[in-house]
């Protein structure tokens, strides 16, 4: 009876899907280790000591990251971690993701999909750790070996992963490219503000075609003609804006103090330069 139900757990256990949201189905779990328990958790750590754990981590394992995210053969990235063992962590899998958004971002498609791989390799070690309760190096044979032995359904389900982590990172990729976008846009627009506080491209839009025409011309005769056709209240709201945005720039040899005894409102004053000019 014992052997019959051994023998069923084994046949179960081989058509067992393997991804991160069935890999700790009992068939799996039951797996021996001689190894270790799981290092201590650092939950507790703010996200401020964890972006700092990472930079350093980054700082000091840099150039060994960067190895094993060209690996493509199981067997050499297993080698490798065996001889690296503090690359078997979170913050390795943490790194590679930033990297494949980064390469994604520079237009090197190709490179990421390679990158990609390693990092579900290395989300994957680090999941079993979980689901086992042992330290993550522990599980770095266990790993390799079941994926280069699997069948197909196994490597299939782990294809499917890596599919979704690289739409995943394209994704993030064009959110981060448009934000930076608008970003910058941002600037550009703060940066051509006039001495009012507008943007001239945004006040240029919103003129009257025939007052475009005089900006686009720079052509003063035209303007004092345009604005005395205009009525003179839409004339007076639309050049307050355009010395507001810095599209026009009154006399900068008026005398100050007899501007400020003037009572005539500021909206006054620029119609009447207009029609003086």
């Amino acid at each position: 009876e014992l052997k019959k139900q051994e023998e069923e757990f084994k046949n179960k256990e081989k058509v067992m899907p393997w991804n991160v949201d069935t890999i700790s189905k009992p068939g799996f779990t039951k797996t021996i280790l001689n190894t270790p328990k799981a290092l201590p958790t650092e939950e507790n750590l703010t996200e401020e000591e964890k972006a700092k754990r990472l930079e350093t981590f980054i700082n000091e394992n840099k150039s060994k990251l960067k190895v094993f995210g060209m690996f493509r053969k199981y067997k050499d990235s297993q080698e490798y971690l065996q001889k690296n063992p503090q690359l078997v962590c979170e913050d390795t899998a943490n790194y590679l993701v930033i990297w494949c958004i980064d390469l994604q971002m520079e237009g090197k498609s190709d490179l990421m999909e390679h990158v990609a791989h390693q990092t579900i390799c290395m989300q994957y070690i680090l999941e079993l750790s979980r689901q086992l309760n042992i330290d993550p190096r522990a599980c770095v044979p266990s790993f390799f070996s079941r994926i280069q032995l699997a069948e197909k359904q196994y490597k299939d389900s782990f294809e499917e992963e890596l599919n979704m982590f690289k739409d995943r990172i394209r994704k993030r990729a064009e959110e981060k490219i448009r934000i930076a976008q608008a970003e910058i846009e941002e600037e550009e627009r703060k940066a051509r503000l006039g001495p009012g506080g507008l943007d001239p491209v945004e006040v240029f839009d919103s003129l009257p075609d025939e007052l475009k025409k005089c900006f686009e011309s720079q052509d003063i005769q035209l303007l004092q003609d345009t604005i005395k056709n205009m009525n003179q209240e839409d004339a007076t709201y639309y050049m307050k804006r355009c010395v507001d945005s810095g599209l026009w720039v009154p006399d900068a040899n008026k005398d100050k103090s007899s501007a400020e005894d003037d009572d005539k409102t500021q909206e006054e004053n620029i119609y009447s330069e207009i029609n003086s000019s």
